[in-house]
């Protein structure tokens, strides 16, 4: 489904303030895979999620997704095939608009507009039924300004967004390292129960370790710009932090360091 050649991208190049952010990056996803990301700062994570979204254009690399090339697509041609939830909640939903309106605008995505009513009776009665699945008392709430909603349930509702119509791709950017850990726990279990029954392939980044052995059927871990870890299967269901620190001082031969993610464990 997911296709990454030699991606590489330099932030600053030809000043002193050259930063690489990846590195000859190669990685393949089968369709469905559900990985999770993890990596100190700077290994590249974020920026990865961003070239596949076509934030930025890259130095050099290639990008297929379901075996059509989008290295040179524009971000917005891209927002079609793809999914995303950010690590603000505040980004991804439109908070002076209605939760009904939000869905209605997230249920056209890649689609032409018309000049038609953007949310019918019936297409409430679709988005309560959705909002149930959440089990956040939402769909009593419809005309609900999204503003007014707790980070929770903003995050919880623009992951409902990103996967309403099925993204090819679903690109999730440590979008629950704001939230409270009650909160973030219960936006992790919609994540696997969404992403499981819809057979999503999906990319998490994560800060929690153990959060990225949990979760999934991949894992791969980021150094300098480039995948030093990557486990899967049985090996994954069995891995602790301990054997997964021993695996990242041995592929990227330094041990790992950050202060966020160590306490994490």
């Amino acid at each position: 489904m997911l296709k990454i050649t030699n991606l590489q991208k330099t932030f600053n190049a030809g000043t002193v303030n050259a930063k690489t952010a990846l590195c000859g990056l190669d990685l393949t996803l089968e369709d469905g895979d559900f990985v999770t990301v993890i990596g100190g700062n700077g290994a590249g994570k974020s920026t990865m999620l961003n070239a596949i979204a076509g934030v930025w254009k890259l130095d050099g690399g290639k990008i297929e997704l379901d075996g059509i090339d989008i290295t040179a697509m524009p971000e917005h041609k891209r927002a079609k095939f793809l999914g995303r939830v950010f690590q603000d909640p505040l980004k991804g939903t439109a908070p002076d608009m209605e939760i009904a309106e939000n869905l209605a605008i997230a249920a056209r995505r890649g689609k032409k507009r018309k000049l038609k009513w953007g949310c019918t009776r019936k297409n409430r009665e679709e988005y309560k039924t959705l909002l149930s699945q959440l089990d956040l008392g939402l769909e009593n709430r419809l005309s609900t300004k999204v503003g007014l909603l707790s980070g929770g349930q903003r995050q919880a509702l623009t992951l409902l967004m990103a996967t309403l119509k099925r993204p090819k791709l679903l690109l999730l950017d440590e979008h629950t390292a704001a939230l409270d850990p009650k909160t973030a726990s219960k936006v992790l279990s919609l994540t696997d129960k969404i992403v499981t029954e819809n057979k999503l392939t999906t990319l998490m980044i994560t800060h929690n370790m153990h959060d990225a052995i949990c979760y999934g059927n991949r894992l791969i871990m980021m150094h300098e710009g480039n995948v030093v870890v990557d486990v899967s299967g049985e090996e994954k269901k069995k891995l602790t932090i301990e054997q997964l620190l021993a695996l990242f001082e041995k592929g990227s031969g330094s041990a790992f360091v950050s202060d966020k993610q160590m306490l994490s464990k």
